[in-house]
């Protein structure tokens, strides 16, 4: 809230700091609901926790740690190797967060005094209790420091910045300076609309006991009068107004602010229009500027999800660009209204995000397009795998899998506690697409992966998933006749660890470093990893494991 009010573009977080349950459990795709998550509140730029200094040898794994804390995020880890596509969706989602001003309907001014930690009421966010997210109206808080700053446009509270916000809503306690309360005078005399109730005394013993007078004075002449009603009352003064509700002492407060409600039912009256608006389970942010609109929106939950969502912009014709691949496309299938919103039907896979863009100057050629063509299984991709594993970390160097299974599954032990990298190959014939006359998309679409995957078909790299849709577009790779595919699939560091659980323990005791370790010499336990931290035993429960498939052809029609 402090950026937004101040205009700083770049608000920057310590992220995904773990406590002694992480332990090799996270990755991006694990790790993307809270990632969006953050980028919804306002948070643009991410410090991972942590980095751990790695100072051994290469093939010392997973090496060091900061004991059972923060996140593994370092060279050592399994999916190292793939974590590049992650990274790209990180830069691309805080690159196009820190552009323009942030958009927010609602002001919350935090008391006077020190210290003050703003928290808005617990009804203006979701019921979410670990991960909330903002609703239909936005908000941000501000000091009365940063209050003095504000001026009035169009009956809008407006800071040097650009911030701007149609509704200040007052902290409920009895005090304020005379400073302060003059301050708000002055902005609802010049159009500004504040929600809240008249405070009757001054918090400082500064001209006392004149302030006091002075509070009582000021207030009755904003509010028109000190006594409460038990029902909604407002007061005109100059161009704007105030709105309070005597019946707040009745509730049970655990905020300084009213109900979300009751501000949402002021602005709804006042005709402004809530930011965003859906029925399904979809987060979201909104940055502006004067030629376009910026919306991140992003699925909450692990369910595939359809729903009309409604933008509050008529800025142009809306372009969906995927953060996670990079891609632009138009979405021609949209409406608007008087009021100034557009409404479009989205879908999202598991945990998928986009950002809606609205440019002006942007039109659709042509309105016979679907936003979402539908994906038509052609083939299923059956039968045996040829697997290698690395050999070094206790897999066998080459197996064949009859069919798609999850590593634990396995009755070797090289296969059910492996962690690492193994690569899947397979040839398959393609006879090619009946053609309907319609412009098409072939797709391969990995099914179930554990846990990140690099794929390659006919020699060409088309990339690394880890995170839903889990689909590669091979249009242009793909053949008639014979193809080759490669799929290298990563997994979690666990397995290996629960793994050498059952193999005699040479590592740190009692703060002490092996000597087999000191003074390089060759280890005689037959374990394969090596860690200053391992909470893991040999009854612990295994990670699901490798590419559970099934792998299928799929064909999109999209014009």
């Amino acid at each position: 809230s402090v950026a937004h009010v101040e205009g700083e573009p770049v608000v920057q977080g310590e992220a995904f700091t773990s406590d002694a349950d992480e332990a090799w459990k996270q990755y991006p795709g694990s790790m993307k609901n809270q990632g969006d998550w953050a980028f919804a509140t306002g948070i643009n730029r991410f410090y991972f926790h942590t980095y751990a200094h790695k100072p051994f040898a290469d093939a010392v794994l997973p090496g060091m740690t900061m004991g059972p804390y923060g996140v593994h995020w370092d060279r050592k880890q399994t999916w190292w190797p793939m974590v590049s596509a992650y990274h790209r969706y990180i830069s691309r989602c805080q690159y196009l967060l820190q552009q323009g001003r942030p958009v927010a309907n609602i002001l919350y001014l935090t008391p006077e005094g020190a210290p003050q930690v703003f928290q808005p009421p617990v009804s203006a966010t979701t019921e979410d209790s670990i991960l909330p997210d903002r609703k239909g109206y936005n908000f941000d808080g501000c000091s009365p420091k940063q209050l003095y700053k504000a001026t009035v446009r169009n009956h809008a509270i407006v800071f040097p910045s650009g911030a701007t916000y149609q509704l200040l809503v007052l902290p409920d306690i009895k005090t304020m300076t005379p400073a302060l309360l003059k301050k708000i005078s002055s902005l609802v005399e010049d159009g500004a609309v504040v929600e809240g109730r008249p405070p009757l005394k001054s918090p400082s013993l500064s001209n006392f006991p004149a302030c006091d007078d002075a509070v009582k004075a000021l207030s009755t002449e904003l509010w028109g009068k000190l006594q409460s009603s038990y029902s909604q009352t407002s007061h005109q003064f100059g161009k704007g107004k105030v709105i309070w509700d005597g019946a707040t002492k009745l509730r049970k407060v655990d905020t300084l602010y009213p109900d979300y409600d009751t501000t949402a039912a002021i602005l709804n009256k006042m005709g402004v229009q809530q930011d965003f608006q859906t029925t399904a389970p979809i987060r979201y942010t909104h940055r502006t500027a004067k030629d376009w609109d910026i919306y991140f929106v992003s699925n909450r939950t692990n369910e595939d999800v359809k729903a009309d969502c409604i933008f509050h912009t008529k800025k142009g014709a809306p372009q969906l660009w995927d953060p996670v691949n990079g891609k632009i496309k138009m979405l021609p299938g949209f409406s608007t209204d008087d009021s100034g919103n557009t409404t479009i039907p989205l879908q999202f896979e598991a945990y998928q995000s986009y950002f809606i863009i609205f440019a002006k100057g942007l039109k659709i050629s042509s309105s016979h397009e679907k936003n979402f063509p539908a994906f038509i299984e052609t083939a299923t991709l059956n039968g045996p795998w040829n697997v290698s594993f690395n050999s070094k970390m206790g897999g066998p160097k080459q197996v064949t899998f009859d069919s798609l299974a999850d590593w634990t599954s396995y009755p070797a032990k090289g296969i059910k506690y492996y962690s690492g990298i193994a690569v899947y190959k397979k040839n398959f014939n393609f006879s090619g697409i009946n053609h309907s006359g319609k412009k098409e998309k072939i797709f391969l679409h990995l099914g179930e992966v554990k846990d990140m995957a690099h794929v390659w078909l006919n020699g060409k790299d088309l990339g690394i998933v880890w995170t839903a849709p889990w689909r590669v577009d091979v249009t242009g790779s793909i053949k008639r006749g014979n193809n080759q595919l490669k799929i290298c699939v990563a997994n979690l560091w666990p397995n290996r660890l629960i793994g050498d659980q059952h193999l005699p323990d040479d590592g740190i005791k009692d703060g002490q470093f092996p000597d087999w370790f000191l003074k390089g010499e060759k280890r005689m336990s037959g374990r394969y990893t090596f860690s200053t931290y391992n909470p893991y035993t040999k009854d612990s429960t295994l990670f699901p494991s490798g590419l559970l498939g099934p792998v299928t052809i799929q064909l999109q029609e999209y014009k």
